[in-house]
């Protein structure tokens, strides 16, 4: 099996906040009835991670589970664990109406970083980014410009975002512009 490869090299920016293309991501997209408990034992036995709620994010480790709509959650893991992973969801979801497909390949994973990420991500997502509304354990799909993401916050000053592969150099692109010192806003960010 050929190596698994960063979608956009490893691009990097410093900026009002660090941009950065983070390594390959495991990635299944779990589909079903969320309320099933074969679906949340194949979820929640892989990663360690507690079930979310609508909107939600768990982690675990270097694990995690995200809710994406009403019957898919996206489940997060070392890349290298993905095919394990995939053959005890499906034991697990023997006899269940779910599917369980590895989407590592399809998607590109960065993380916007430092006291300003936030404002970096208000000037281009359609999401209330107000620290009392958005906070830890949220998830948001959305979009960022023109093109579909998803993102939650990763710490305390950073957000992790996730993009189709095919589009990664235009989220870089977007996120690089949306950091540049020139582009200060000062909304969320306390050194304006």
């Amino acid at each position: 099996m050929p190596e698994a490869r960063m979608a956009w090299n490893g691009a990097a920016f410093d900026g009002l906040a660090q941009v950065r293309e983070l390594p390959v991501q495991g990635m299944i997209s779990l589909r079903g009835d969320l309320a099933s408990a074969p679906v949340q034992n194949a979820a929640t036995e892989v990663t360690g991670a507690a079930m979310p709620g609508p909107r939600g994010v768990e982690g675990a480790g270097d694990s995690a589970i995200a809710w994406m709509s009403p019957d898919e959650l996206l489940i997060l893991l070392p890349h290298g664990t993905v095919q394990d992973a995939l053959a005890r969801m499906d034991a697990v979801l023997a006899g269940e109406h779910a599917l369980a497909l590895d989407m590592s390949d399809a998607r590109a994973v960065f993380e916007v970083e430092g006291p300003a990420a936030r404002e970096v991500l208000a000037k281009l997502c359609p999401v209330d980014l107000d620290p009392a509304v958005f906070g830890p354990g949220e998830m948001r799909r959305t979009r960022a410009a023109q093109i579909a993401v998803a993102f939650w916050q990763s710490g305390p000053h950073a957000f992790r975002l996730i993009c189709f592969r095919s589009v990664a150099g235009y989220l870089f692109d977007l996120l690089k512009g949306a950091a540049h010192p020139a582009a200060r806003v000062g909304v969320f960010d306390p050194s304006a």
